[in-house]
């Protein structure tokens, strides 16, 4: 064999590794594409279970045997008891009160009324006369209601106590502080005394035969007749 003889087969020899070389990294290649899609490809799987999860979720609420369905329910029955509380929510009457204010009188039971004092829309005030008549010191309008649900309203006529004081109708009230923000005023009517008001943390009132007094927690009392 000449040198040019062996020369070639070495090339040849040489060629037919590299191609190896190459097919064999191609190879991989190829692998490491195809497992890398693979690997891509299960999130996508992944989301497809949530959606047909997420699906199957939607469609309970809408059969109605889920959250949403016991919501419609639920909200019918409350629309129903909205609808029933305003209707009792009603004042038995009205009256327009010595400031101009309206008071709406509502009967809640036997000797038992309460009364809500209305300017333009926003309440002002409410307070409830059960089983005994009450009171209230409105800045400087005085406001009774009677158990029996009658409703008396006046400015003017206080007196700051303690002390003792001539009212309307005749009547004597003697004012003394117990503690603070609660005063006790004694009615007191030719010599003897006929009744006794406690304003204890919440404002009295009186309907005493005809002649209305308030006693506030501040010590202020005021009558009307």
């Amino acid at each position: 064999m000449s040198s040019n003889t062996a020369v070639r087969t070495v090339r040849r020899r040489t060629l037919r590794v590299a191609a190896a070389v190459l097919i064999a990294a191609a190879g991989f290649s190829l692998t490491a594409c195809n497992d890398s899609d693979a690997a891509s490809s299960k999130p996508a799987a992944s989301s497809a279970s949530s959606s047909s999860a997420d699906s199957a979720t939607g469609a309970k609420g809408s059969d109605g045997n889920g959250a949403n369905g016991s919501d419609g329910k639920t909200d019918a029955k409350t629309d129903t008891k909205s609808a029933a509380a305003h209707e009792a929510a009603s004042p038995d009457r009205t009256e327009t009160l010595a400031d101009g204010s309206t008071g709406e009188i509502y009967k809640l039971g036997d000797q038992h009324y309460r009364l809500k004092i209305v300017n333009d829309g926003d309440v002002l005030a409410t307070f409830e006369a059960n089983g005994q008549d009450a009171g209230l010191d409105g800045n400087g309008m005085y406001v009774v209601l009677t158990m029996g649900g009658e409703v008396q309203s006046w400015m003017g006529g206080e007196h700051q106590g303690p002390g003792t004081f001539e009212l309307a109708g005749g009547w004597t009230a003697k004012v003394t502080k117990v503690g603070e923000g609660h005063f006790r005023a004694k009615i007191i009517g030719h010599g003897d005394v006929m009744g006794t008001m406690e304003a204890n943390g919440h404002d009295a009132g009186l309907d005493a035969n005809g002649v209305y007094i308030v006693l506030s927690t501040g010590g202020v009392i005021s009558a009307h007749e």
